[in-house]
């Protein structure tokens, strides 16, 4: 046994990709003879060392699940989607007992011979949870250490630079998801080691992704289009996308449209409708990386809000994985070729990939 680990991410239970690389996380720590577990924990961003600002966070987290749960509760598909994602959770994780707040962080750190914090986007600096806890700053250093983390941003703001710069020196081992991380942790420190390695999700192959996955109840079509955008899908893509289908005699279903009978779905069904796919239209990064992984055509497509972009991870991916070309043109539209599968160079790259990330692994947690 290598000890006992414990795994700081975000928990979200409306995330496919999350809860996904949140169990890649823990299965691969399984396989080098880890005892794993998921922290559960209420990162706070502001008066870290206030007890009562920490209390007043907790109760708004607490009002804020419960009207959650009241909203799923008039919504038969949020319901069911929910009654999913908790499925997933007690089949699949193994969570923590105890909650990681960080005015609690002295006491459970003595529980755990190593903290691993990652995927994810657990740095980004425009989600409202930067906080000391993902950072690791309670924990010794050679307990830290950062598998994967990614902060979705090409660049984090100044404010956040100082905290950060410190914190990053107290880990043992960093890696990161792309290349942007890597170039954020060497703007603050240049000496500081940095890998860059895949999503975790990366880490296991189709049999072990099948297993896990689950055939949707509402799914009666054998061959469909899966549009997973999380970003909005414009009239002009969304009519493409119509064309391909009608050219291909397929149904086009939309997951994460909330009136949609396929909203109801969790991380199972969703594994099960990218491996059954004719097609996935997406600007989704997890979307792209389970087509790999199943062997599934896919088309790429720009996020069209004007928000901080966070396409620097689906840029490092496809340049990794010589998939450039499965990116959508405004001009041309999706292209024959688009539907066309050829991994061969992909799956190559992917099992050098797999040892680098292997040896990382065996070397931090010696």
């Amino acid at each position: 046994m290598m000890g006992k680990v414990g795994i700081i991410t975000i928990i979200d239970n409306n995330n496919y990709g999350n809860r996904l690389q949140n169990y890649a996380v823990q299965e691969i720590l399984k396989k080098l003879d880890c005892k794993v577990e998921t922290i559960i924990n209420w990162p706070n961003t502001n008066h870290v060392n206030s007890r009562i600002g920490e209390i007043k966070k907790e109760i708004r987290r607490e009002l804020g699940k419960i009207k959650r749960k009241i909203k799923y509760m008039k919504h038969k598909q949020m319901r069911q989607r929910y009654r999913c994602f908790k499925k997933f959770n007690v089949d699949n994780m193994k969570f923590s007992n105890k909650t990681l707040t960080y005015y609690k962080a002295k006491k459970i750190e003595r529980e755990y011979d190593f903290f691993v914090v990652g995927s994810d986007q657990v740095w980004n600096p425009n989600f409202d949870r930067l906080s000391e806890i993902d950072l690791l700053t309670f924990s010794n250093q050679q307990k830290n250490i950062a598998y994967s983390a990614s902060f979705g941003v090409s660049y984090i703001p100044e404010h956040c630079k100082e905290k950060c710069k410190k914190a990053f020196s107290n880990f043992k081992s960093i890696s990161v998801r792309e290349e942007a991380g890597k170039n954020i942790i060497h703007q603050l420190d240049s000496k500081k080691e940095v890998e860059v390695l895949i999503d975790p999700t990366m880490m296991l192959d189709e049999k072990e992704w099948s297993k896990v996955a689950r055939k949707p109840k509402q799914l009666k079509s054998d061959k469909y289009i899966l549009n997973y955008f999380l970003g909005k899908l414009s009239k002009k893509r969304e009519k493409e996308i119509e064309r391909i289908a009608e050219k291909n005699n397929c149904e086009v279903i939309n997951i994460l449209d909330e009136n949609g009978e396929f909203y109801g779905t969790g991380p199972s069904e969703f594994l099960y409708l990218v491996k059954n796919s004719f097609l996935i239209c997406t600007d989704s990064f997890h979307s792209c990386v389970f087509s790999i992984l199943f062997n599934r055509p896919f088309v790429i497509f720009d996020r069209e809000e004007n928000i901080v972009s966070m396409n620097s991870r689906i840029e490092t991916l496809l340049e990794k994985f010589k998939l450039e070309d499965k990116k959508y043109n405004e001009l041309n539209g999706i292209k024959d070729e688009q539907l066309k599968i050829d991994y061969t160079q992909s799956y190559k790259i992917l099992e050098q990939e797999r040892k680098k990330t292997i040896a990382f692994l065996k070397q931090a947690i010696n």
